[in-house]
């Protein structure tokens, strides 16, 4: 029973993520009439606007704007409502759903299902569990996919790095930091380092503090070095980690391929990322 609600659900899933239609509520033909009258007979005086409140944009360092545009621009991914991405986890392959707006995702896998609703971090067990904390996971891979966009987020702060040597090259750099309760471990910290000419991201260092919640000085490191271009935006096609010798990258330890990668407008529907009855919160 547990394998029919599973095959199900991925099915859903995918046809979700496949599905470049946008959906939207439909609008009758007196609604329409009444926002064409609204839109022909009021009109805003000039006063009336400069009393509006109207939030200023995030203003990024130029650099680091460099950065985004250099893999297709905030603008295009401020468009896009869903990213779907396959990989091979410890334990088989994965499907992750990821609702860009609200965040909400939801990974697959045929021992397990981990999904975040809005609520709260879910978990399906299947026929041999998880392996692991689902509420530190159930993100960490989009995160990880998702630079450098990702670092765009509300509640992000910036500073520049010396030019710093990474496997025999040099590369500019950013230190990303996160306002206090900003997601799950805002005492996280990240370096992305981007290359000089191109402006293309090629190393991302970070540490983890999910645990202790405690600042660390303990670096580890990603290196991207394979992109595709999916719906104009420039994102990875495979993460290498690397070993890590007096705090600096030596030698690859393990890569991760990413497959059948989706990025659309497409709205997900709430109930993709629902928790199944038999699914239970994670604390």
């Amino acid at each position: 029973m547990k394998k029919l609600i599973l095959a199900l659900t991925v099915i859903a899933t995918l046809s979700a993520c496949r599905n470049d239609k946008k959906q939207s509520d439909d609008t009758s033909t007196e609604d329409r009439r009444v926002e064409a009258l609204e839109h022909d007979s009021i009109k805003t005086s000039a006063e009336e606007v400069t009393q509006k409140q109207i939030e200023k944009p995030k203003e990024f360092p130029a650099p680091l704007q460099a950065v985004f545009s250099a893999h297709g621009g905030l603008k295009q991914w401020k468009m896009m409502n869903n990213l779907c991405f396959e990989m091979k986890g410890k334990n088989g392959d994965e499907t992750h759903t990821i609702s860009l707006p609200d965040r909400k995702s939801k990974i697959e896998s045929k021992d397990w299902s981990i999904g975040y609703d809005g609520k709260g971090v879910w978990l399906l067990k299947h026929d041999l569990g998880y392996e692991g904390n689902p509420v530190f996971y159930h993100n960490l891979m989009f995160y990880f996919y998702a630079m450098p966009f990702v670092i765009a987020d509300p509640g992000t702060n910036y500073t520049a790095v010396e030019p710093t040597e990474l496997d025999g090259k040099m590369y500019n750099g950013f230190k990303v930091s996160y306002n206090d309760g900003i997601g799950d471990s805002s005492k996280d910290e990240y370096i992305l380092y981007f290359d000089q000419e191109t402006n293309k991201m090629a190393w991302l260092a970070y540490t983890v503090t999910f645990k202790d919640q405690k600042k660390s000085d303990d670096w580890h490191y990603i290196k991207y070095d394979k992109w595709q271009d999916v719906n104009g935006l420039l994102l990875p096609e495979k993460l290498s980690w690397y070993k890590v010798e007096n705090g600096k990258p030596k030698g690859k330890d393990m890569s991760i391929k990413f497959d059948k990668i989706t990025a659309t407008e497409t709205i997900l529907d709430p109930s993709v990322f629902d928790k199944p009855a038999e699914a239970q919160y994670v604390k």
